[in-house]
């Protein structure tokens, strides 16, 4: 049963005062005057007062028990986080080649009773002066507009086809007076999660995956389609949302009719010369003069104090609760050290000038010489090393009351950041030829930080796993959690080995994974199995040796003599049949929970029967004519059918025919 902190003393001050009154005949009976009026009822009721403060005050011992215990066992509050927006600039002219949006432009979403809410741009955005204004796609056969899809909120559209066949493309055109840029193009491309999955805390870096798709990124020169220098591509082939970054083509690129859109445009599109899709990615919209932004304020600069070297010295920022940097960086330290920021750059000097120092989360690793420091981003503490554990920093005559300094950090965060849409669009820094802000969707991810009884519900959880895949359980979920990726089903077989089948193999973890694909045979790609694979060896135990592998299919096909009732039509109970026994045995759809065919689950023959018949439109089964096909080989009559551990079930179709009753 969960924990729950008891209630030392639960009476409050008109309890306190009843049973005090209730007292009085017993111990001083000539007091008889018990009205408000009286001045020992009013001593009592002043008694009252205080130890009902005193009973409250008590009853914070256990909450603060749970806190030590908490810490004690490594469990922090979680922090603050930022809401984060992409911000949409236009700009005042449209005969400008490009305006640079400094990085750091503050935008405000309005304000609270804690003050404006404000956001600041991630990074540098290089606004065009040409417009977007048509998009089609390309399926390899024919064109297809979808300007209006584009601009639409809500709605989405296959970039290239329903099929993602090689040679289809997303070719965008644009307007302008003036020749295209030669500046760097920034393409925010929104894509349609129909599951709005949420990342694990599976530290991946999808850079290093390999890509699902081979994309070449063209521009129209007039005579036919060259090759754009590609910097960045955030997007990852169009499987997540974010940004893609190329050189414009400049003076090269030619206005021409292309497709279906009837107006001279600059065109630059998006081909894709290798897929290795599991399905076709969808795109709600392609922006441009967009850039991310974060809820959040930079402070620099800020002077702590001066050490006075002595042991476990804290100092406290100015401003918080603090949160993570836009981007992070390495520098070289103290000590000539390679230091790592991402929240804080702290900065010591002791003598030698300011040299930065690297955080950590405790000093249980740090030598005494190394130039460590911890930090708490709600309060904005930071603390030094004790000598021993983490350096103290030494005292500098020179600077005595200022030789530590937070030379950059952010502070912002809380829920009060997810503002709706168009809402940030008051501008606070002068920006030439800007003439208006906003975000199109609403900003997210923001939130206050963690209470204690969300801590106290986590603390089971974190004590179980310690963000260890020990059990089969533990497997399964960070594989279907892995970021980047669709992972929509997994299945963790211990002690099997997938080059010795059969055999039982001591410390073999072998992972199957199932990505979200409209296919019949949900195949994941490399970069899926790759993923998974990485996000697993963070979790696993160091003894554990893990494998990631796609599913073994086996093919079933059921052959059936339906007679129909009169009043149907044969051809609707046909198909309803063949579709319902298509979504039954459907590795993602299929079973009797709709989540999909359970792995080595045996097919029952009476379950057949009973998808058969409780179809609409179904009477009965022609004298039990009713044969099950595995892997294109009939299985015994009316048996029921055993797979292997592991195996799944799909279907392409199925030999049923329909008649009525003779």
């Amino acid at each position: 049963m969960p924990l729950q902190a008891p209630n030392l003393d639960d009476r409050r001050f008109a309890d306190i005062l009843a049973e005090a009154t209730t007292l009085i005949p017993r111990y001083a009976p000539e007091w008889t005057n018990h009205n408000e009026s009286d001045p020992g009822i009013a001593m009592l009721q002043l008694f009252a007062w205080m130890t009902e403060m005193t009973l409250y005050r008590l009853n914070r011992v256990p909450e603060r028990n749970y806190i030590k215990f908490l810490q004690l066992l490594g469990i922090e509050l979680k922090p603050a986080q930022p809401a984060t927006a992409e911000l949409t600039f236009t700009l005042s002219r449209d005969d400008l080649d490009s305006v640079i949006v400094p990085k750091g432009t503050q935008v405000s979403g309005g304000s609270d009773d804690d003050g404006p809410i404000l956001f600041e741009t991630d990074e540098a955005l290089v606004a065009l002066g040409a417009k977007l204004t048509a998009v089609q796609t390309h399926d390899s056969f024919s064109y297809s507009v979808v300007t209006n899809q584009n601009a639409a909120a809500g709605q989405f559209y296959y970039p290239f086809g329903v099929y993602a066949r090689e040679g289809s493309a997303l070719l965008l055109g644009f307007d302008s007076p003036v020749a295209f840029t030669n500046q760097q193009v920034n393409l925010a491309v929104r894509i349609h999660d129909p599951a709005k999955t949420d990342s694990h805390t599976c530290a991946l870096d999808l850079g290093v995956l390999p890509p699902p798709a081979t994309l070449a990124w063209e521009f129209w020169n007039g005579k036919e389609w060259r090759a754009l220098s590609l910097d960045k591509d955030d997007t990852q082939a169009f499987t997540v949302s974010g940004h893609v970054y190329f050189k414009g083509p400049g003076k090269d690129s030619k206005k021409a009719v292309i497709g279906d859109v009837p107006t001279s445009l600059y065109w630059l599109r998006c081909r894709l010369v290798k897929s290795y899709y599991e399905a076709s990615p969808q795109i709600e919209m392609v922006l441009t003069n967009t850039v991310a932004a974060t809820q959040a304020v930079t402070i620099t600069d800020e002077v702590l104090g001066g050490s006075n070297g002595r042991p476990a010295q804290t100092f406290t920022l100015a401003t918080t609760p603090l949160v993570p940097l836009a981007r992070s960086e390495t520098v070289k330290g103290a000590d000539d050290q390679l230091i790592t920021i991402t929240s804080l750059k702290l900065e010591v000097d002791e003598g030698s000038g300011f040299k930065a120092w690297q955080q950590v989360d405790d000093f249980f690793a740090s030598s005494p010489d190394e130039p460590h420091f911890t930090l708490k981003p709600t309060t904005g503490e930071i603390a030094f090393g004790d000598g021993l554990n983490g350096r103290i920093p030494t005292a500098n005559p020179a600077n005595p009351n200022g030789n530590i300094v937070a030379r950059l950090y952010r502070s912002g965060g809380g829920a009060r950041g997810n503002v709706g849409t168009e809402a940030i669009a008051d501008i606070q820094n002068y920006v030439q030829y800007v003439d208006s802000v906003t975000n199109l969707f609403p900003a997210g991810g923001g939130s206050n930080e963690e209470s204690v009884d969300a801590a106290k519900q986590r603390a089971p959880y974190e004590i179980k796993s310690r963000d260890r895949a020990v059990t089969t359980e533990d497997f399964e979920f960070f594989a279907m959690q892995t970021p980047g990726v669709r992972v929509r089903r997994a299945k963790a077989q211990p002690l099997v080995h997938p080059q010795f089948p059969g055999v039982t193999i001591p410390g073999v973890v072998t992972v199957i994974v199932v990505p979200e694909s409209d296919d019949a045979k949900p195949m994941p790609s490399p970069r899926t199995v790759t993923a998974v694979c990485q996000c697993l060896n963070q979790h696993r135990l160091l003894t554990t040796e893990v494998y990631v592998v796609p599913p073994v299919y086996r093919k079933v096909a059921i052959e059936a003599q339906i007679i129909a009732r009169p009043q149907s039509d044969l051809a609707e109970v046909k198909q309803a049949v063949e579709n319902a026994l298509t979504t039954f045995f459907h590795p993602l759809r299929g079973g009797d929970d709709g989540l999909g065919w359970e792995f080595g689950r045996t097919i029952f023959y009476s379950e057949v029967y009973r998808i058969i018949l409780q179809t609409s439109g179904v009477d009965r089964i022609d004298n039990n004519q009713l044969v099950i096909w595995l892997d294109d080989e009939a299985q015994p009559f009316c048996r029921d059918v055993p797979l292997d551990p592991g195996d799944l079930l799909y279907s392409d179709a199925h030999d049923v025919t329909a008649a009525y009753a003779r």
